[in-house]
């Protein structure tokens, strides 16, 4: 299982509708099951990103179909990072040069 981090903002239509937010939080965690994942963190930030989101997947595909189904709503833009475990970075330095 592959692990992402999405940075995401609020449309204006988002935050419009911000009261709605939970449930659309619960429709993105049902969606990451439906793909094979599992929607592990959730943070509300102040900053430059409204929410963080740490989420479990298959890998790419799953990844950016889930992105692309959130963003299709129309109430977040996500920008997607590929996040790497402790153990991964150090097989990967390992194997540098």
């Amino acid at each position: 299982m592959a692990k992402y981090i999405l940075l995401t903002n609020w449309t204006e239509q988002g935050i419009k509708n911000v009261k709605e937010s939970p449930k659309r939080l619960d429709a993105a965690k049902a969606l990451a099951k439906k793909l094979g994942g599992e929607m592990k963190k959730f943070y509300m930030t102040t900053g430059s990103y409204d929410m963080i989101v740490i989420l479990d997947l298959p890998g790419d595909d799953a990844a950016a179909k889930f992105a692309l189904q959130l963003g299709m709503a129309g109430n977040v833009r996500t920008t997607t990072l590929k996040a790497f475990s402790e153990d991964s970075y150090r097989s990967i330095i390992a194997t540098v040069g």
